[in-house]
C-alpha cells in the first residue's frame, strides 16, 4: 500500500494541470457532510447546533460575526396546541410574505394571499395580541473575533422583533442596522457585527458594527457569499423548519389539517372585512437622502465604529 507521501505528493505537473479549476463535488459527495450549522437563540443563549445536535453553548450575551448573506423576510404558521419540548413542522409558510409557498400542500394553505389570511389578523395568536403567522428572516454568518474570521457558514433565524423596529441608541434591529450602514456607504459584509441579546426584551437581538475587516479577512468572506453552504443556510426548507427560533419549542402536531379547518368555531371572514382588520405589514422607514457633504462627512468606517465608543 502506498504511503501518504507517495499518494498525495507524487502527481506530475501535467496531471495536476488537468485538475486545475475542477470543483471537487464528487469527493464532497462521498466524504459526506458534518451537517448543517446554525446558531440557535433559544432561551436567550447562543448555541452552536451542527446536524441538529447542540455542540457548544456560549456564556456570553454577545457574539461577533460577519453577515455574508440574507434571505427575504418570510412567514410561518403552526397549527395545534403548544407542547413544551415537542417539535413539529409548520402548517403553512411563505418565503415572500405575500402568498403561501408552492410547496405547501393545498389542504394546509390558510388563504390564497397572506394579506387576506385570518392567521395574519392581530390577536390571532394563541397567546397575546400578536399574529398566529409569524415573520422571521434567515441570515448566513461566519464567526469573527479579534484574531480574524472563520470560514464555516452558520444559519441564524431571526424572529420579527430582531428584524423590525427603530434604533434606540446603540440598539438596532437588523433592518435599522442595515439602513445605518447604508447611510455610511458601508457594506455589511465588510465589517464585524456584534449580535447582542436585548436585556429589555425576550428573544430579541440588536446589532452594531465593531470594526472593519482587513484585506485578508475580506478574501476569506467574499467567496462565501454564493457558496452552497450559504445558499442552503438562507433557503427556506420545510425539513429545517421544525424549531421556530424565539420559542422554547414548536406547537405539537395538529390533527389532520382538514379537520382543523372544518371545525373552526367562527365562519371564515370575507376578504373585504379581513383587509379592514389586518394590521399593516411592518413599514419601511423613509429616511431623508443625505447630501454629498453629509455622506462624505461620515463615509469613513472608523468614524461610525468610533461613535459607539463615545
Amino acid at each position: 500500500m502506498s504511503n501518504e507521501m507517495t499518494l498525495f505528493g507524487n502527481q506530475s505537473a501535467s496531471a495536476l494541470a488537468l485538475l486545475q479549476g475542477l470543483e471537487d463535488n464528487l469527493t464532497d459527495k462521498i466524504a459526506g457532510s458534518g451537517g448543517s450549522r446554525r446558531i440557535s437563540l433559544e432561551n436567550d443563549v447562543f448555541s452552536e447546533v451542527i446536524g441538529g445536535k447542540t455542540v457548544r453553548v456560549s456564556e456570553e450575551r454577545a457574539m461577533q460575526v460577519v453577515i455574508i448573506n440574507a434571505a427575504p423576510v418570510s412567514r410561518t404558521f403552526y397549527a395545534g396546541t403548544y407542547v413544551k419540548g415537542q417539535k413539529s413542522k409548520p402548517t403553512c409558510w411563505s418565503s415572500d410574505t405575500q402568498r403561501p409557498d408552492e410547496s405547501v400542500p393545498a389542504d394546509q394553505r390558510q388563504a390564497t394571499a397572506c394579506k387576506a389570511c385570518k392567521q395574519n389578523i392581530k390577536g390571532s395568536a394563541a397567546q397575546g395580541e400578536g399574529r398566529a403567522c409569524r415573520f422571521a428572516q434567515r441570515v448566513a454568518v461566519v464567526l469573527a473575533g479579534d484574531n480574524g474570521v472563520e470560514d464555516k457558514v452558520y444559519q441564524v433565524n431571526l424572529p420579527a422583533t430582531s428584524v423590525f423596529g427603530d434604533a434606540d441608541g446603540q440598539k438596532m434591529p437588523l433592518q435599522a442596522y442595515g439602513r445605518y450602514l447604508k447611510a455610511h456607504n458601508t457594506h455589511v459584509i465588510s465589517v464585524v457585527t456584534e449580535m447582542r441579546f436585548d436585556p429589555m426584551a425576550q428573544m430579541k437581538l440588536v446589532f452594531k458594527p465593531v470594526r472593519p475587516l482587513n484585506e485578508s479577512e475580506l478574501k476569506t468572506v467574499l467567496p462565501l457569499r454564493d457558496h452552497p453552504d450559504t445558499t442552503k443556510a438562507i433557503t427556506m426548507s420545510v425539513s429545517q423548519m421544525d424549531q421556530p427560533e424565539g420559542e422554547e419549542s414548536a406547537p405539537a402536531p395538529a390533527p389532520a389539517v382538514k379537520n382543523v379547518l372544518k371545525t373552526e368555531p367562527k365562519p371564515e371572514p370575507k376578504a373585504e372585512k379581513v383587509d379592514a382588520e389586518v394590521v399593516e405589514e411592518p413599514k419601511k422607514v423613509v429616511k431623508k437622502t443625505a447630501t454629498p457633504a453629509e455622506a462624505t462627512e461620515k463615509a469613513d468606517l472608523s468614524d461610525i465604529v468610533g461613535e459607539w465608543d463615545d
